[in-house]
């Protein structure tokens, strides 16, 4: 499926047609018209939707208003990340740098916002259904965010702070990957050889958390996470503006402003859920930590105690260990193309569609080595594209994620615009001698995010605004991990891992000890993320800020929530870049993980394959995409209230399970 395209031979006579195939981006000029086209779209729906003779409903208005700048701004903002061009990123930029100052112009637009808002409270002139009334409300809700329904000064107030939150949290996480630069002098001998030098200083780059060598991790932890003055008040002024914020607005927190249409709707219920895992999790993280205990033991000779440096080593150390082999000599069984080929195979058992390699023409893709992937149904027909840029390059960044350049949703004329996707990964170039060769996570990875990229292709919703992971943080991940649990299935590895060369299928006792490695130290590894989203919950909810800094909230936290004690003068959270982006939505991780767990539990343990059950999946859940409160969709389909304890249920569950059959690991180490 995936064979090398040649863009060149029958194709150089043909018309370029421009970046995805519009007319417009033959060219880096392109991006000038497109932006321009989007202004005077932009100026005639605001006059529709302010009209007095307005002949459609307001939120489809809305919606079209939203698709218009989203195009422009979606497609450009992948542009300047990813095009190899500098001509091309530049103009991208700008092209974003515009449509930015339309949707703040926007935000202020007090009509516009007044007549959406007459719609909201007081109905539509229009026959409205229970969809075109929640996307309305989350059309006045991101109106809000700035402030617009405010008095004059509390509205500036609301623009300043989210000015100032942005700078701060752009200069935080700059800091925390920042190195840490130490003078020689300081320090004692036998740890300078383990890091790199700088003159009369040693550079910290990390944490050192995979090195055998337990001076090494140590060092690098109290080094490298040693209090910093600066990140501290970076941190501390982000956090009291973001609640300040909150509270100009109208909540009680930033928490709760962040979690307003979530799947789990409030602060207090991720708190009842984190307590009541961490309850759970508690004596299953005792005994990996015991585990561990013991092989730091064997290692060093003595009974040194367990730290935090140690637990990544540990848990890496085992997983070798319980495969007997090295991920690489994994990789023979997973080339590309068998990989693709058991996505194609798996999409084609649960839902009959087929995932096929499409000739490009000239001028469509940003480099010569972009596949563009057509979703075709065996009777609906084309369902989108996916523009699969999956190798490594100079200049690209370096994340495996899922782009959206264009939005699935109803036409005016009733027809559906199709959705267009591209997935990143960062896969070394297939070489002469053979085709390129995934790890075991690297096979996960690509499993991830093309759970992604089939959420928008088979969510078929009215308005783009919420087509497929146009949804909730805490529920966008779902169907992406869920293709997780698919990637660690022997029965659906068993159908495409092949040795390259071979054919030979992986052996049944290497897909057993793949598949259970992956559940090793699960409750230590899960505790760890409970700490993590306790942490964040704690940092932007109802706590004096004032009383104590961020690190001794830390540790109060963190003697709560882990099972591992505080390392005194340090100050983990101060490198913790996620407090920037996942503001006081640390938790969706869990969360989706939960109802992802329960998913695959409820459908597809007993087969991964079933048609049957695959249906009920697209129709009952992705087809929405964010077109129904998540709370209401997840509940509706697995037919039970989401509560703190139904969710832990389904985690603790699935951990059980597999330590059942890990039993054996203690063997290890008698």
């Amino acid at each position: 499926m995936l064979r090398r395209m040649q863009h060149f031979s029958k194709n150089v006579l043909l018309k370029r047609r421009g970046l995805f195939g519009k007319p417009e981006l033959t060219s880096h000029e392109g991006f000038y018209v497109l932006k321009e086209k989007a202004i005077f779209k932009t100026d005639d729906l605001i006059e529709e939707a302010t009209s007095s003779n307005r002949s459609r409903k307001m939120v489809v208005i809305f919606d079209e208003l939203s698709d218009t700048l989203c195009k422009v701004a979606d497609l450009s903002e992948f542009i300047r990340l990813a095009h190899p061009a500098s001509n091309y990123c530049s103009a991208a930029e700008d092209a974003c740098i515009t449509i930015s100052g339309i949707v703040e112009k926007l935000n202020t637009h007090k009509k516009l916002f007044n007549a959406l808002k007459s719609v909201v409270d007081n109905g539509d002139q229009f026959e409205t259904s229970d969809v075109d009334k929640h996307v309305a409300r989350l059309f006045l809700f991101d109106f809000e965010q700035s402030g617009i329904h405010l008095e004059e000064e509390a509205r500036q107030r609301v623009v300043f702070l989210n000015d100032c939150i942005l700078q701060l949290g752009q200069r935080f996480m700059a800091g925390a990957v920042h190195p840490r630069s130490i003078s020689k002098n300081i320090l004692p001998a036998a740890v300078l050889p383990f890091f790199a030098s700088d003159g009369e200083n040693i550079l910290v780059s990390g944490l050192y958390a995979d090195s055998a060598n337990s001076v090494a991790r140590e060092s690098a932890y109290r080094l490298f996470l040693y209090p910093d003055d600066q990140q501290e008040r970076l941190l501390a002024e982000m956090l009291k503006c973001r609640n300040e914020l909150a509270t100009v607005c109208g909540f009680p927190t930033y928490a709760h402003r962040a979690l307003k249409a979530s799947t789990v709707e409030t602060p207090e219920m991720v708190d009842m859920f984190l307590d009541s895992l961490n309850e759970q999790l508690q004596p299953r993280a005792a005994n990996d930590f015991a585990i561990m205990q013991k092989m730091k033991s064997l290692e060093c000779g003595a009974n040194v105690p367990l730290a935090a440096w140690d637990t990544p080593y540990f848990t890496s150390s085992l997983k070798r260990k319980h495969l007997q082999a090295s991920a690489s000599e994994f990789s023979p069984y997973f080339s590309l193309g068998a990989c693709m080929e058991g996505l194609n195979l798996l999409m084609n058992n649960l839902y009959g569609i087929s995932l096929r390699n499409t000739e490009m023409e000239p001028g469509e893709s940003w480099f010569h080595d972009i596949y563009k992937l057509a979703v075709e149904h065996e009777t609906e027909g084309l369902l989108g594209h996916i523009y699969c840029d999956f190798f490594e390059r100079q200049g690209k960044p370096n994340q495996d994620c899922h782009f959206t350049i264009q939005g699935g949703k109803v036409m005016p004329d009733g027809s559906f615009q199709n959705p267009i996707v591209v997935v990143m990964l960062n896969l070394s170039q297939p070489r002469w001698s053979g085709p390129t060769l995934l790890t075991p996570s690297m096979v996960d990875n690509l499993f991830h995010e093309m759970g992604h990229a089939m959420h928008s292709m088979l969510a078929r919703t009215e308005f783009q605004h919420v087509t497929g992971t146009r949804c909730s943080t805490d529920f966008a991940e779902v169907p992406s991990v869920l293709m997780e649990y698919f990637a660690n299935d022997p029965r659906v590895l068993r159908s495409f891992a092949k040795h390259f060369q071979t054919q030979e299928p992986m052996p049944e006792s290497m897909l057993e000890r793949l598949c259970t490695s992956k559940h090793l130290f699960a409750s230590s590894e899960m505790q760890l993320q409970v700490f993590y989203s306790a942490l964040d919950q704690v940092y932007h909810g109802n706590h004096d800020m004032h009383a104590e800094n961020t690190t001794q909230t830390l540790q109060r936290v963190q003697e709560k929530y882990y099972g591992l004690p505080y390392v005194e003068n340090t100050a983990w959270q101060l490198r913790f870049s996620h407090l920037v982006g996942y503001g006081a939505k640390y938790y969706s991780y869990l969360i989706s993980r939960a109802i992802a767990s329960w998913i695959w539990q409820t459908y597809f343990e007993r087969d991964p394959f079933s048609r049957t059950e695959g249906e009920k999946y697209r129709r009952g859940c992705l087809a929405y995409g964010g077109g129904i409160p998540s709370r209401l969709l997840v509940s509706n389909f697995l037919g039970r209230e989401i509560t703190p304890t139904n969710l832990t249920s389904s985690l603790i569950s699935e951990i059980d399970t597999f330590n059942e059959r890990l039993k054996h690991v203690d063997d290890y180490f008698r």
